[in-house]
């Protein structure tokens, strides 16, 4: 069922909205629709996928009730998450996710995540998203800091934190519960100052 929107907004929400896109050399950023739920889907659904994550493996309902409520915060106001699909320049398949969340507007904070789907891991596509997601929270949110946590198993993630320019602030002990039993999250973090469009962390997002 769909919110209660104006029928301009439910039209859009059906997905012929497009909304913001956010781009970079390989990948485009597009914000998501109810549409890229069977896309979502395909990674969603995989336990590789989700190994480090609180969610999944995933059922169809499952992944449908995630689109539908990323989209549906879309509309909320004030904004305060951003949902992005990644895709290919060569086709109009969902590979990947790209969140940004603002956690507290009067001080400008927020945080970003992302997965992609494993048959195009190892191929630079994680870090370009990471970059992106900086580029859209400074350049058009105008925040002033951004965090991203990752499991500590998960070294790949780590280095794409580190290869976008963020810092290591610390780990924080046993704060997500997965299926196996409770996790620690490695604490990663730039302040806009540290950031510009010509950082290497900005490089090829745009």
């Amino acid at each position: 069922m769909l919110p209660d929107y104006s029928p301009d907004c439910k039209a859009e929400y059906t997905g012929r909205y497009k909304g913001r896109v956010v781009t970079a050399p390989r990948i485009t950023l597009r914000e998501l629709t109810l549409d890229d739920w069977p896309d979502v889907h395909r990674w969603g659904s995989l336990p590789e996928a989700c190994r480090y994550e609180a969610w999944g493996p995933n059922t169809p309902d499952e992944t449908r009730a995630f689109v539908s409520a990323a989209v549906a915060d879309g509309f909320k106001r004030p904004r305060v998450r951003y949902a992005f699909a990644v895709t290919l320049p060569d086709g109009p398949r969902v590979i990947g996710l790209g969140e940004l969340r603002v956690r507290d507007v009067q001080t400008r904070l927020g945080d970003i995540g992302y997965v992609v789907h494993p048959d195009f891991w190892q191929r630079g596509i994680g870090t370009e998203v990471g970059r992106a997601l900086l580029a859209f929270g400074f350049k058009e949110l105008k925040l002033h800091r951004i965090t991203a946590t990752c499991d500590p198993r998960n070294v790949a993630s780590g280095r794409i934190l580190q290869k976008i320019g963020m810092t290591y602030e610390g780990r924080l002990r046993r704060d997500r519960l997965l299926r196996d039993g409770w996790r620690d999250s490695d604490l990663y973090a730039i302040l806009e100052d540290e950031w510009s469009a010509d950082s290497p962390a900005a490089a090829g997002a745009g």
